[in-house]
């Protein structure tokens, strides 16, 4: 029997499988759990003209800050101490992404849908609500059975790759997650013809059986094509019980949205740096 590959690659070799113009999803929820190493690297990248797919949070904000983003597929956008992602909000305001927003249990449908391979799944979530008018991917389907009832058709949200973050994984890509929730990290990966996942640590595969209970070990290795080991990856975000969110840098990135200066000076001292560089200048701040 062949044995399972070793899947170990950098951000950067992660993301020199992109191109611009790819539809991208970023796992995680708001501001928790996001691989933010690998949305760094995006940012320090000349990807261009790329739609984004998340539960939006500082992932969703700082990509649109660096003009990265063409299209936004999202069910919100929140740093969740802070409501609304403000450069995500100054995005919206001046017209600068296309918007596709859904109802959160159609975001899920949409990603269940993809992952399942199938164009679309009906729902009522929507009817007789303005996200029907908002957007115009969302169509109605008659049901085939005797009762004929009306529902919302979600399309399926397929992606060109797909990025999470886990608090363990081995080196073939069975990934775990130690927190309180799964934010539905593994159906972004079964939506998505490539899979990336970043890992506070790669253990040894007999080893995450003793980090938590079953249930918790969500990833397989069959939706992983590349497994980055990334301590700290997910800073600013909370990665529980590993770290929580560093609600101090939290609010300086969101003043960085106040203006185009603002904005300029936090990315050159944060954000042009090297992953190494980042981690080294939280270490020493």
């Amino acid at each position: 029997m062949t044995e399972p590959k070793d899947k170990r690659c950098t951000e950067d070799e992660a993301v020199a499988e992109l191109s611009s113009g790819m539809t991208i999803g970023i796992g995680g929820w708001g501001s928790r759990r996001k691989p933010m190493s690998v949305v760094r690297a995006i940012l320090r990248s000349d990807l261009t003209d790329l739609t984004v797919v998340s539960w939006g949070g500082p992932d969703v904000g700082l990509l649109c800050a660096a003009g990265k983003v063409k299209r936004l597929v999202y069910a919100f956008v929140s740093l969740d101490s802070i409501p609304l992602e403000p450069h995500f909000r100054a995005a919206r305001q001046r017209g600068a992404i296309e918007d596709e927003p859904y109802d959160e249990g159609m975001f899920l449908l949409g990603l269940q849908a993809a992952a399942w391979r199938v164009p679309f799944l009906p729902t009522r979530v929507g009817l007789g609500s303005d996200i029907l008018r908002d957007n115009d991917r969302l169509k109605m389907v008659t049901s085939p059975f005797d009762d004929g009832e009306e529902l919302v058709a979600v399309p399926a949200l397929v992606m060109d790759a797909a990025f999470v973050h886990m608090n363990r994984s081995d080196a073939r890509g069975n990934g775990q997650y130690l927190g309180p929730d799964p934010y539905m990290d593994d159906l972004f990966l079964g939506a998505a013809a490539k899979g990336f996942l970043s890992t506070e640590r790669i253990v040894a595969t007999q080893d995450l059986a003793q980090e938590g209970p079953p249930q918790s070990l969500l990833i397989s290795r069959l939706l992983v094509d590349g497994v980055i080991e990334a301590p700290n990856g997910a800073h600013f975000t909370a990665c529980e019980p590993d770290y929580p969110r560093d609600e101090a840098f939290q609010k300086h990135y969101a003043a960085s949205a106040k203006s185009p200066e603002a904005w300029a000076e936090f990315r050159a001292g944060w954000l042009d740096l090297s992953e190494a560089d980042y981690q080294a200048k939280l270490r020493a701040s």
